[in-house]
């Protein structure tokens, strides 16, 4: 027998007891017998119906439950082992007229920005999000870009704003210095 505990008879595989894994069995199959058996050590073990591979004539197999028709099934039964009196449902007794009835707080389920193309997750993302744009590190930048990063990205995470503003701040520094350099 195979070390996973499956023998192979006319095409078709038999799972059996994996304690016989790797053991040397006698398989037995009567004449009026319709699934095989498994003799070890004068004690008979099965009879096994087959796993994978081709199904035998007059057979069917029943198909397997998705993780959904699983989890559905169990919801069904949950629900039959609840129960709610029918005077709960109906108000015909009068100790409901009498309850308070409280009203619920809601909060919409809404995210504007689901998928994080406007928005900063938080504020170490629009920091990578700032070191990004500018292709440095923001630990090589003065001190006083750096006081100007932090106040912005306190400010606001808004993508756009931010980029505006670094760009713009950059940018112009950047073509000062150029146009000091061009004049010497």
């Amino acid at each position: 027998m195979a070390a996973d505990a499956r023998i192979r008879v006319d095409g078709a595989f038999y799972d059996v007891d994996a304690d016989l894994a790797g053991e040397t069995v006698t398989v037995g199959w009567g004449l009026f017998d319709h699934e095989p058996f498994v003799e070890f050590r004068q004690r008979r073990f099965g009879p096994y119906r087959p796993s994978g591979g081709p199904i035998p004539l007059h057979r069917y197999r029943k198909r397997r439950m998705s993780a959904s028709q699983k989890r559905l099934g169990r919801i069904g039964d949950l629900a039959s082992k609840l129960s709610v009196p029918r005077t709960a449902l109906s108000g015909v007794d009068g100790s409901l007229a009498r309850a308070a009835v409280v009203a619920l707080r809601g909060q919409p389920f809404v995210d504007p920005d689901p998928y994080g193309q406007f928005t900063y997750g938080g504020r170490l993302d629009a920091l990578r999000g700032v070191s990004d744009l500018l292709h440095r590190p923001l630990a090589r930048l003065a001190e006083g870009d750096l006081a100007f990063i932090n106040a912005l990205v306190e400010r606001t995470l808004d993508k756009a704003a931010i980029e505006h503003a670094v760009l713009e701040r950059f940018m112009l520094k950047r073509s000062t210095a150029d146009k000091e350099n061009t004049s010497c």
